[in-house]
C-alpha cells in the first residue's frame, strides 16, 4: 500500500528532527565527518585536467562528424593530421618592392633552416616572383640572389607577369593590389610544418596545439628580419585562448574576492561568523572540484560558470542560516534551542531551493552538446553539496563555536539580524507589501502583461558560436592601464590579426566552406557536374570571373595539365567542349593523375576508388555563418550527385543552432519540472499545492527580463551565456522559495496576511538583500574580464540575481495577497482539496 501524504509528512518531519539532533547535540562529530569527506575529495583535485578551445563543443554535432569523415577520406598530405600551417602576414607601403620581397624570402629561409621547426615547404608571392626572375632557381637561397640582382623595374614586370599567370597568388595579396604599379600593402606567406603522427593542428583536449611552440619560436626568428611581418596560426590562437581565460580570472578574482569579503563583513558583522561562512564556501568548492576530478570531468570554459553559481547559492545559504539563527537567539533562548528552531525551518527551505535548482540544471542533460550536459551534472552535484555544507556543516560549526564562545566569555559582534524593524533596510523592504495592499489586481495585470511582452521580445535572442567569443577585443579596455603589474593581462594579437585579414584580404586561411560529394564519379558527366555547381555563385562566395573560387579535383586536373604536356594531351582528347574539363574516359584520367607527382594533391579531393570527392570554396571573410551555411547548401543542391554541405563555418553554425535550441528546451523543461516539484513539495509539507504555482511567477518574470535584456544588449546565446536562463531559474527559485517558505511559517488563519508578509520581507528579506548585494557586486565584476564571453556571463549572472531579488520582493507579496483572498480561504482552497491543515501541524 502506497504511503499517504500524512505518512510522508510525518517521515519528513522525523528526518528533520533527527538532523536537528545531530547538529545541536553532536556538532563535533558532524564537523569531523565533513572534514573526512573533504579529505577524500582533495584526492580528486585536478584529476580531470582542463579543456579549452572550440573543439570541445563541436564533437557531438553531426556537421562536425561529417567534416571529420571528409578529413579522414581526403586530408592526406597538404592539410592532413600530420601537417600544420603558419602564416606570415607582411604589411608595409609596398610589400612587392625589392626590400620587402627580400624580407619575406629571408624570413622563410631562416625558418626553413631550423630543424626543430619541421618545415616541409614554404610558399609566397615573393618566391613566385623570384622564380619568374630566375626560372632555374631551385632553393630559397637562389631566389634571394635572383631578387638581389634585379632592378626595381625588372621586379615590377616580374610581379605583374607572375600574378597574371597564376590567379591563385592573387588571394595572397591584399585587396588594394595594383597591377599597374605592381604594389600592395599586405601579403601572406605560408610555412607548412611536419607534425608528429597523430598530432592535430587545432587545440586538443589539453587546450594546447602542437603548433604553439613552433609558432612562438617562429615569432622570435621572424622578428630578427625586420619590417612588419606577423606570425599567425592555430598554435598562437590556441595559446591566447588559454591565456585569456587565465588572465581574465587573474584580473577579476582578486576584485571579486575583495568585494565579496567586504559585503560578507557587512552581512555577518562578526569575525567568527565570517570565518565560518568562508570555510563553508571553500568546502563546497572543494567537494565540487574534487568530484569533477574523481569523475574525470575536465575543467573547460563552460565550467567557469560553476564557481559563480556556487558562490551565489552558498553566500545566500550562509547568510540565511546565520541570520535566521540570530533571529531566534535572543533573550534567554539558548544556542541549542535557537539553532534547533532555525534549522528546523531552514532545512526545509534549503531542500526546496536545492531540489528546484537541481532540476533547473539537470534540464541541461537534454542538450545535444556533451559540454553542456557536463555543466548540468556538475552544477546539480555542486548544489547538492552546497545544501549539505550550509544546511548541516555550517549550523554545526556555529553551535560548536558559540558554545566555546560562551565558555570563554568571547563577546559577539553585530549579532542583530539584518532587516530589523528599526533599521533603514527594514523600513524599505516592505514596499512590495504596500503595493499589494493598495492595488494587487492592477499590479498583477501589469506584471503579467510586462512579462508576456518581455518574453516575446526576449524570444528573439540570437545564438552565435565563433572563436571570437573566447578572444579579447582588438583594443584593450582603458581601465587596464590602471591595473597594477601583478594582475595586468598580457598582450593579445589574434583578434587584431584576424580583423586585419578580414579588412585587407578577400578571404583568409579559415574562410572556406566544403561540399562533400558521393558518387560514383567515373560517369562522363561527373566532372562537368562538379564544376557547374560553382557557376553564378551566391553572394557569400568569392567569385573569379562569374565562377566560385574553388579547389577541387577539377582544379587539380587543370593545374597538372599546365605542367605535364602528356597529361594535357590526354585531357584534350577527352574534352568535348574544350574547357579543360574531361567529359570521357574519366577512369583513365583519374588513373593517369594518380600515377603522376600530383597524386597526393589529387587524393585531397577525390578518393582512390573514385566514389567520393570534396569541393572547397572560398567565402567572403565578413560573411555571416548563417549566409555561408545557407549558400553552401544551395550550391550542394546543384550537384547532380548526393552532396552534403560541411566545413568549419557550417560546423560552428550548427553548434550555435544547438546552443539556441538547448537554451530554450532546457528552459521549458526546467520551468515545468520546477513547477511540478514545488506543487508536490507544498502539497506534501503544507497541504497547499497552489503555493507551488505562486512560487513560479517571480521566476517567470526573472527569466523574461533576462532574455529581453540579452536581446537589447545584443548578447547572444553562446556556450557560456546559453546557460544563463538555467542559472536564472536556479537563482530565481532560490530567492522566491526562501520568502515563500518563511511566509508559510508566519501565515495562519488567525494572522492577517499583511502582518505575515511584513514579518517575512523584514526577516528573510534582510538576508536576501545581503546575499544579493554580495553576489551582484562580487560576480558582476566579471564584466571587467578581458574575455568577452566571461564579461557577458558575469553581467548576466549579476542581472539574474538582481532580477530574482526584485521580483521576489516586489511581485511575490502581491501574488500571496491574491492567493490568500481567492485560493487559501475560498471554496476551492487547497485545504478543501487536501487532508492537512497547516495551522494545526
Amino acid at each position: 500500500m502506497a504511503p499517504s501524504i500524512d505518512d510522508i509528512r510525518v517521515d519528513s518531519q522525523r528526518f528533520v528532527d533527527t538532523l536537528d539532533s545531530w547538529i545541536v547535540d553532536r556538532p563535533g562529530r558532524v564537523i569531523l565527518l565533513f572534514l573526512l569527506v573533504s579529505g577524500l575529495f582533495v584526492l580528486g583535485l585536478g584529476g580531470g585536467g582542463t579543456d579549452s578551445g572550440t573543439d570541445q563543443f563541436t564533437e557531438d554535432v553531426p556537421a562536425e562528424q561529417a567534416l571529420q569523415a571528409v578529413n579522414d577520406n581526403f586530408e592526406r598530405v597538404t592539410f592532413g593530421d600530420d601537417s600544420g600551417t603558419t602564416q606570415l602576414i607582411q604589411s608595409g607601403a609596398n610589400v612587392l618592392s625589392k626590400p620587402e620581397l627580400l624580407r619575406m624570402l629571408e624570413a622563410q629561409r631562416r625558418l626553413a633552416d631550423k630543424p626543430d621547426l619541421n618545415v616541409e615547404r614554404t610558399t609566397s608571392v615573393a618566391r613566385a616572383v623570384a622564380r619568374t626572375l630566375d626560372p632555374s632557381a631551385d632553393s630559397i637561397e637562389d631566389e634571394i640572389r635572383a631578387v638581389e640582382r634585379s632592378t626595381p623595374g625588372e621586379i615590377d614586370r616580374a610581379v605583374r607577369m607572375t600574378v597574371a599567370d597564376d590567379p591563385g597568388l592573387r588571394a595572397l595579396l591584399s585587396d588594394d593590389y595594383n597591377a599597374r604599379s605592381a604594389s600592395a600593402s599586405a601579403t601572406i606567406g605560408t610555412v607548412s610544418h611536419r607534425l608528429p603522427g597523430g598530432a592535430s593542428e587545432g587545440p586538443g583536449t589539453s587546450g594546447s596545439s602542437p603548433l604553439t611552440s613552433i609558432q612562438l619560436r617562429a615569432e622570435y626568428i621572424v622578428s630578427s628580419v625586420g619590417g612588419d611581418i606577423t606570425v599567425f596560426g592555430s598554435g598562437i590562437t590556441s595559446e591566447e585562448l588559454g591565456n585569456v581565460i587565465n588572465d581574465s580570472l587573474g584580473l577579476v578574482i582578486p576584485a571579486a574576492l575583495a568585494l565579496i569579503l567586504l559585503f560578507l563583513i557587512v552581512a555577518y558583522r562578526d569575525p567568527v561568523d565570517l570565518l565560518l561562512g568562508l570555510v563553508s564556501l571553500g568546502m563546497a568548492m572543494l567537494w565540487t572540484f574534487g568530484f569533477m576530478g574523481l569523475a574525470g570531468i575536465a575543467f573547460s570554459q563552460l565550467l567557469v560558470a560553476i564557481p559563480p553559481l556556487l558562490l551565489a547559492v552558498g553566500i545566500d545559504f550562509g547568510i540565511h542560516a546565520i541570520n535566521r539563527y540570530r533571529e531566534e537567539h535572543v533573550g534567554d533562548v539558548s544556542v541549542r534551542e535557537a539553532m534547533r528552531i532555525a534549522t528546523d525551518q531552514l532545512v526545509v527551505a534549503f531542500f526546496i531551493v536545492t531540489g528546484t535548482t537541481v532540476l533547473g540544471f539537470a534540464a541541461n542533460l537534454s542538450s545535444g552538446l556533451s559540454s553542456i550536459r557536463e555543466l548540468g551534472i556538475v552544477a546539480a552535484v555542486g548544489i547538492v553539496f552546497t545544501f549539505f555544507v550550509f544546511g548541516v556543516f555550517l549550523p554545526a560549526t556555529k553551535v560548536f563555536a558559540d558554545r566555546w564562545r560562551e565558555r570563554l566569555g568571547v563577546p559577539e559582534f553585530g549579532s542583530a539580524a539584518l532587516g530589523s524593524e528599526q533599521s533603514l533596510l527594514g523600513r524599505v523592504l516592505p514596499v512590495g507589501v504596500y503595493i499589494a495592499r493598495g492595488a494587487p489586481r492592477l499590479f498583477l495585470v501589469v506584471i503579467l502583461v510586462s512579462t508576456a511582452v518581455m518574453g516575446q521580445y526576449g524570444a528573439g535572442v540570437d545564438s552565435r558560436f565563433t572563436e571570437d567569443d573566447f578572444l579579447p577585443p582588438e583594443e584593450p579596455p582603458a581601465y587596464l592601464e590602471y591595473v597594477p603589474e601583478p594582475f595586468r593581462p598580457g598582450d593579445y594579437t589574434v583578434t587584431e590579426t584576424t580583423n586585419f585579414l578580414e579588412r585587407n584580404f578577400q578571404t583568409g586561411e579559415e574562410d572556406t566552406t566544403t561540399v562533400y560529394v558521393e558518387g560514383p564519379l567515373h560517369q562522363d558527366y561527373a566532372l562537368e557536374a562538379l564544376w557547374r555547381a560553382g557557376e553564378d555563385p551566391p553572394s557569400s562566395f568569392v567569385a573569379d570571373g562569374g565562377h566560385a573560387r574553388e579547389t577541387s579535383i577539377v582544379t587539380v586536373i587543370r593545374s597538372r595539365a599546365e605542367r605535364d604536356p602528356e597529361f594535357a594531351a590526354l585531357v584534350a582528347r577527352n574534352d568535348r567542349n574544350d574547357n579543360g574539363i574531361p567529359d570521357d574516359n574519366l577512369r583513365a584520367i583519374y588513373a593517369a593523375l594518380l600515377d603522376s607527382p600530383a597524386r597526393d594533391r589529387a587524393l585531397n579531393y577525390i578518393t582512390d576508388d573514385y566514389t567520393s570527392a570534396r569541393i572547397v570554396y572560398s567565402v567572403e571573410a565578413d560573411a555571416s555563418q548563417e549566409a555561408v551555411t545557407e549558400d553552401t547548401r544551395q550550391v550542394a543542391d546543384r550537384v547532380r550527385f548526393e552532396a552534403t554541405a560541411t566545413g568549419g563555418v557550417i560546423v560552428l553554425k550548427a553548434v550555435s543552432d544547438v546552443i539556441g535550441e538547448s537554451a530554450f528546451r532546457s528552459l521549458v523543461i526546467a520551468l515545468v519540472a520546477a513547477a511540478a516539484f514545488l506543487i508536490l513539495v507544498y502539497a506534501v509539507l503544507e497541504g497547499r499545492p497552489s503555493l507551488g504555482l505562486v512560487n513560479v511567477l517571480p521566476i517567470a518574470v526573472t527569466v523574461a527580463a533576462l532574455a529581453s535584456t540579452m536581446r537589447y544588449l545584443d548578447i547572444p546565446f553562446n556556450v557560456l551565456t546559453g546557460t544563463s536562463l538555467s542559472i536564472a531559474i536556479g537563482l530565481g527559485i532560490d530567492y522566491s522559495a526562501h520568502l515563500l517558505h518563511r511566509f508559510v511559517e508566519e501565515y495562519d488563519g488567525a494572522t492577517d496576511v499583511d502582518d505575515a508578509l511584513i514579518e517575512t520581507v523584514r526577516g528573510t528579506g534582510g538576508a536576501l538583500t545581503g546575499s544579493m548585494l554580495t553576489t551582484v557586486s562580487g560576480l558582476g565584476v566579471l564584466w571587467l574580464a578581458i574575455s568577452p564571453i566571461l564579461g557577458q556571463f558575469g553581467l548576466l549572472i549579476a542581472l539574474s540575481v538582481l532580477y530574482s531579488y526584485l521580483s521576489s520582493i516586489l511581485v511575490l507579496p502581491t501574488t500571496l495577497v491574491l492567493w490568500d483572498r481567492y485560493v487559501a480561504t475560498g471554496p476551492g482552497s487547497d485545504l478543501a482539496l487536501g487532508d492537512a491543515d497547516p495551522a494545526t501541524d
